[in-house]
């Protein structure tokens, strides 16, 4: 596993969607600006974890495997879609 790769995509992919940029939020008196939660991805030597509380996954397991595929390919891990249907 090429971890400064993967990195390399994941950093990629944070730049597109404006990591430690904010969003307007409306709110009832107005509007406020709120920082998008971060999404953490943990690499480790034989597997990976995604989200705060993810399972850990081997590099075996075919999830995992779409996952670092989706984010080589320089998509979002289309395993995110169900959790994030309007986008990461």
């Amino acid at each position: 596993v090429d971890f400064d790769l993967i990195l390399e995509h994941i950093k990629d992919l944070n730049s597109l969607v404006g990591e430690g940029s904010s969003q307007v939020e409306q709110t009832l008196r107005g509007a406020r600006l709120r920082r998008a939660e971060p999404l953490p991805v943990t690499l480790y030597r034989d597997g990976i974890t995604v989200g705060q509380h993810g399972a850990f996954r081997p590099y075996q397991h075919p999830a995992t495997q779409q996952c670092l595929q989706d984010i080589m390919d320089g998509y979002f891990p289309s395993e995110l879609q169900p959790r994030y249907p309007d986008g990461v």
